[in-house]
């Protein structure tokens, strides 16, 4: 899939959020790349779909203020090395930007799986 387009499937995952949840969404910055970096990559981890960094919002306080926007990027390399065709893509970019945005709001990888969201 060309750049172009993953970038308008991402777009188009995060549109298409609850607005309850799009309205939270003011200090972060979505990305996409090819790959992780090393330092990216949890250890124990052979491979990434899609990564948050920073701050989730349920660990903010009064004193939060005057640091970077939190981060979330999709790795597009990693999705398209594992889901062969514009729909399976599809499906997957959906689900990556909901899971990166759940730990934006402070939903761990363990909660998730509780959720039975995986």
């Amino acid at each position: 899939m060309n750049p172009d387009e993953f970038k308008k499937l991402v777009m188009e995952s995060l549109k298409n959020l609850p607005k309850v949840f799009r309205r939270h969404l003011k200090d972060i910055e979505v990305v996409i790349a090819d790959r992780p970096t090393v330092r990216q990559v949890p250890t124990g981890r052979k491979s990434v779909l899609g990564l948050y960094e920073g701050v989730p919002l349920s660990d903010r306080d009064h004193l939060y203020g005057m640091i970077l926007p939190d981060k979330i990027t999709i790795f597009q390399k990693n999705i398209e090395r594992f889901y062969r065709n514009d729909a399976a893509i599809r499906k997957i970019v959906r689900r990556t930007v909901r899971h990166e945005i759940a730990h934006h709001f402070g939903i761990t990888d363990q909660r998730l799986r509780d959720m039975d969201t995986y």
